[in-house]
């Protein structure tokens, strides 16, 4: 009975113990709980700011590959609208360049007309046949005659035609085509260094004319063939710097686009 008494209280302490323990482990569970709400509350935020995030990369991808697409259609527009601008220029120039030829085929023949009414007709000996000796042909005739030569192949003959006209008229209006056509006669042997020379002398003798900038042009066009890609953007870039309002300057800009690729 004695040793009843004695091991009560130390049972009450045990037994409050236990007790102790179990609304500990309540508490803990009802944190655990709390603490895996607000987790999973966290992870269902993080993953809507998550899909939120890739939404809006999908959306900019989408609308970098409009753009990319619009880009493509504009440069592609942009080449097209280049290439109909300068084959547009060529047609205006092969037009320009038939109609300057109609009038220079007028200037020969009235060069030829003005020198037969005004050469002196002497009286003739008695029993002498022979017509007097016409005079020297203008530089519209020998122009003429020479790319007549030109046109049927020989460009030796058509080169000693325009030589003289520049020899006997340097100061003539055709001089300067002329000379360019003299550098064409070089090209067609495939004197190439020749051509080139004197395409350059067209543009240090007349460098006012209009005929400069479609030497320096050719001279572009000669020297990119050749594979000489920064002398040919120097000759260009000259077209575009010193003679801008020419039709050759609009090419030149478009071969320089070109080799800019």
């Amino acid at each position: 009975m004695m040793r009843l008494r004695t091991l009560a209280p130390a049972a009450a302490l045990l037994l409050g113990g236990c007790l102790a323990s179990k609304q500990d482990v309540f508490l803990l569970q009802n944190q655990m709980r709390t603490m895996q709400v607000a987790s999973a509350r966290a992870d269902s935020a993080r993953s809507a700011q998550t899909n939120l995030v890739l939404n809006q990369i999908v959306q900019a991808n989408d609308s970098v590959r409009v753009l990319s697409v619009r880009l493509a259609k504009l440069q592609s527009t942009v080449a097209t609208d280049h290439y109909e601008m300068a084959r547009q220029i060529l047609q205006i120039q092969e037009l320009s360049g038939q109609s300057q030829r109609r009038l220079q085929e007028l200037r020969a023949s009235l060069e030829e007309r003005s020198q037969m009414a005004a050469a002196p007709v002497p009286a003739p000996a008695p029993g002498d046949t022979s017509r007097p000796a016409p005079a020297g042909p203008g530089p519209a005739q020998l122009f003429q005659s020479s790319l007549d030569q030109l046109r049927r192949g020989s460009a030796t003959v058509a080169r000693g035609g325009f030589e003289e006209l520049l020899r006997n008229y340097p100061n003539s209006d055709d001089a300067p085509e002329a000379m360019i056509y003299i550098a064409e006669t070089y090209a067609a042997e495939r004197n190439q260094v020749a051509a080139d020379s004197v395409y350059g002398l067209v543009v240090q003798r007349y460098p006012k004319s209009p005929k400069a900038a479609t030497a320096l042009y050719k001279h572009g066009l000669s020297l990119r063939a050749a594979g000489r890609t920064t002398a040919a953007k120097a000759a260009f870039d000259r077209v575009v710097r010193d003679y801008p309002r020419s039709d050759e300057a609009t090419l030149a800009r478009e071969q320089l686009r070109t080799i800019g690729r």
